[in-house]
Formats: structure tokens, C-alpha cells, sequence
């Protein structure tokens, strides 16, 4: 959620930063300055008139020692009268800020001056590529042949257990999944950052926190009864352990990694872009996600690039990284970068990870802060990104190394898997 001291600091600014994510509601920026001006006018007179009804208790109280029972009693009166006038200011205070909340939470985060403009994906730039695409065999064939022909995912039973998206991994399949989750987690945690296993649920203040709500409430697992919500990555529960919890400098930068499933509603689609692991309802991940002091945000960022990039690298995969346009950018990202892999059979790129910093868009909502060198509370800089997302990687590992009778692995999975391939 956005500061409303830093849109008031240059309001045309904003406005300017908020068109390059392609937002239309401009209005709502005004709407903002106008219910703060309000706010601040119904404060001021609360506060007065708290002030008013204090003095006059207090003066109760010494006309009462003194015996002025007739001028203590007028005194009352008085506080009688200031307290039925503060009943509806306070009232009104608290609808405006509510509606305040409600247009601030409506508007997204304001992208970096880093963030080129553009409509969609076809507008983002690439930074760089790394690897070498391979040269496949003759009858070379795409992941989802490839599952069945080595027999290690199953759909059609994922379908009947659950529903369509949600995979069933069997056999090495089932193995290969568990050998890249430990060495995501061995990778991450060797570079300094503190592994969690987070509940798989989160509550609706957790969710609103990292931003899901109320932007992507249409994508969630929703448990009505509990009122839970099943996450879409581990960012949402890892990055709320420090919700409501005041840092010490000496704590930054927080760097925390996690194992989860992830679940999202988004699959249904149809085509060979969203075919076999392309895109599913579940799906496993592992998470980075750092907190860090507001002037090394973006040092942080880069990185956190840097790391997932040694990642892919050492998966021996073909890589690129590419730096989301305005109008490819979450709702609460400043600045994003994803990593594509490409998916030689299916010639295409596949993204893997994406990579963002997001200020203190999170940290406002979720009042994560510090304090710095002049003992002043400041919001820490919150980010995230994934490192990696199993199943493209896993379409890609399949589809890449594919050879006539057998899959080979990446020899940084070897003691992980077992053996050096996936075989018939």
C-alpha cells in the first residue's frame, strides 16, 4: 500500500509513474489527498476537543477538593456536552479513514523509474542470456509425451484424484521433484539465507499483507469455513513472520527461503502454452525473500538476480532475464525480472523465476520496520523471488536432455537423484 506522504510529496509524479503500469484511474490519486485532507481536519478536532474534555475533568477534580461543589457541577455539565460533540467526530474520523484504506488499497505500487514502458510481454526488455540452446535428435519430443513415455507424471489419475491441473508425480518423477527441492534449498541456504517450512494456509490478514488481497482474491484457493487461503507461493506466509514486528538495524538484511506447494486457480485455459507442466493449479517452488533497509533495496535486487541466475546456470539450462514493462508488472512490484528458460522442444521460452522489489508496498500494509541510526521507525524495503519453480524446470530438464533411451540430469543433481538419468 502506498504512503500517502509520498504521493503528497509530488502528486503529478505519481500520477506519471502510476500511467506507466498502464493504470487508468487516475482520479483516485486526488481522491487520496482529499480524504487525508479530510482526515487530518477531523483529527485535529478530536484532538482538541479530547484536549477540552481532559482540562475540564481534570479542574473537576480541584474545584471538588477546594468545595466549589456549584462549579464543579458546572464543570460536568460542560464535559457532558464536549463528550456528545466527540462522539461524531469520532465517528466521522474513523468512516474516512476506512475510506481512505479503501482508495489506497485500489491503487498499485509505483513502478521504479528502472521500469521501461510498454503494454504487455511483447514490450519487455531482455538484459541477457546464458547457456547454449541444444540441438535435439530426430523425433525429439515435448515434455508431455516425454511424462508418459518414461512414465513419471500422470494426469489423468491427478485428474480423478483431484481435478484438471493438478498433477500426479510417480516413480522418478516423483523423485526428481524431491532431488530439486533439496538442492533449491542446499543452493539458497549455503548463500546465507534461513530456511522455513510455513504452513501451506494462510489467514486473510497474511494475505492482504503481500498484496493477494484484494488483487487476486479470483485466484486463490478460498476455505470459506475457516476462512483460510491456500497460498500461491511461499512469499505470502514467510514474508509475514515479520508483520507487525519493529527490527533492529543490526537484524537487516532479513534473508529467509522456504519449500512449499503452491496453489492458483489461473490454469483452464487450453493449447500447447498451458499443455502437460506449461501451467497447473498445484505446483511445488522454493522462495527466497529478503528484508532489507530501504537505501540497499536495490542492491538487494540485483543480487538476488545474480543468485538466481548462478542457479540456472548450474542447471546447465538456456537462460535469459528479462525486465518487465509497466504493463507486464504485478500489482505490487517497483521493479521485476523474470527468468525464461528455453524449452527446445517446444521452442519457446518458459519463465522460471520472477524476481521484484517492492519497496515498502508490503511493509506498509504489514507494518514491518526498524529502527535506524537517529532512533526514527522507518519501513524496511520487502522482496521476493522464486528460486526456482519446479515444473518448467522440470519441462525443460525433460525436453533439453532428452536422448534415445534415457534423460540425462544435470550433474549437480546426480547425488541428489541418485544416478546420473532418468531411464525406461
Amino acid at each position: 500500500m502506498l504512503q500517502v506522504n509520498v504521493i503528497r510529496q509530488n502528486v503529478q509524479e505519481a500520477k506519471d509513474r502510476l500511467a506507466v503500469k498502464n493504470f487508468k484511474n487516475l482520479d483516485l490519486v486526488d481522491k487520496v489527498l482529499e480524504l487525508d485532507d479530510q482526515r487530518k481536519k477531523l483529527q485535529l478536532e478530536f484532538d482538541t476537543t479530547q484536549a477540552s474534555i481532559n482540562s475540564a475533568s481534570k479542574e473537576i477534580g480541584m474545584l471538588m477538593a477546594k468545595g466549589e461543589k456549584e462549579a464543579a457541577e458546572a464543570k460536568k455539565q460542560e464535559v457532558g456536552t464536549l463528550k456528545a460533540k466527540i462522539q461524531p467526530i469520532n465517528e466521522q474520523l474513523a468512516q474516512t479513514e476506512a475510506a481512505l484504506h479503501e482508495v489506497l488499497v485500489q491503487l498499485p505500487n509505483l513502478p521504479s523509474s528502472l521500469v521501461p514502458k510498454g503494454d504487455s510481454a511483447a514490450d519487455n526488455v531482455v538484459v541477457r542470456e546464458g547457456g547454449s540452446k541444444p540441438v535435439l535428435p530426430a523425433g525429439a519430443k515435448p515434455h508431455w509425451d516425454l511424462i508418459k513415455e518414461y512414465d513419471i507424471v500422470d494426469f489423468e489419475t491427478g485428474a480423478k484424484l483431484t481435478g484438471s491441473g493438478f498433477p500426479l508425480y510417480k516413480g522418478a518423477g516423483a523423485k526428481l521433484q524431491r532431488a530439486l527441492v533439496q538442492y533449491f534449498l542446499d543452493f539458497n541456504t549455503e548463500a546465507g539465507y534461513t530456511e522455513y517450512l510455513p504452513p501451506f494456509m494462510v489467514n486473510e490478514a497474511s494475505a492482504y499483507g503481500t498484496g493477494q488481497l484484494p488483487d487476486k482474491e479470483g485466484q486463490m484457493y478460498h476455505m470459506q469455513l475457516d476462512n483460510f487461503y491456500l497460498i500461491p507461493t511461499a512469499e505470502v506466509p514467510v514474508t509475514n513472520i515479520y508483520r507487525d514486528v519493529i527490527l533492529k538495524p543490526e537484524q537487516l538484511p532479513v534473508k529467509m527461503t522456504a519449500y512449499s506447494p503452491c496453489f492458483r486457480r489461473e490454469a483452464g485455459s487450453f493449447g500447447k502454452d498451458v499443455r502437460g507442466l506449461n501451467r497447473v493449479h498445484q505446483f511445488e517452488k522454493v522462495e527466497i525473500v529478503q528484508l532489507v533497509h530501504p537505501e540497499k533495496s536495490y542492491e538487494a535486487l540485483e543480487e538476488m538476480v545474480a543468485h538466481v541466475e548462478k542457479l540456472l546456470s548450474s542447471l546447465e539450462l538456456p537462460y535469459r532475464i528479462v525486465k518487465l514493462c509497466g504493463g507486464d508488472m504485478s500489482f505490487t512490484s517497483a521493479l521485476t525480472y523474470d527468468f525464461e528458460v528455453y524449452s527446445a522442444a517446444q521452442d519457446r521460452w518458459l519463465e522460471v523465476s520472477s524476481t521484484s522489489n517492492f519497496e515498502s508496498y508490503q511493509t506498509n500494509r504489514m507494518k514491518i520496520r526498524f529502527k535506524d541510526e537517529n532512533n526514527k521507525t522507518q519501513l524496511v524495503h520487502s522482496l521476493n523471488g522464486s528460486a526456482l519453480a519446479l515444473p518448467r524446470i522440470v519441462a525443460c530438464l525433460l525436453e533439453n536432455n532428452q536422448r534415445e533411451n534415457e534423460i540425462v540430469l544435470p550433474k549437480v543433481l546426480h547425488s541428489y537423484f541418485g544416478k546420473p538419468s532418468i531411464t525406461k
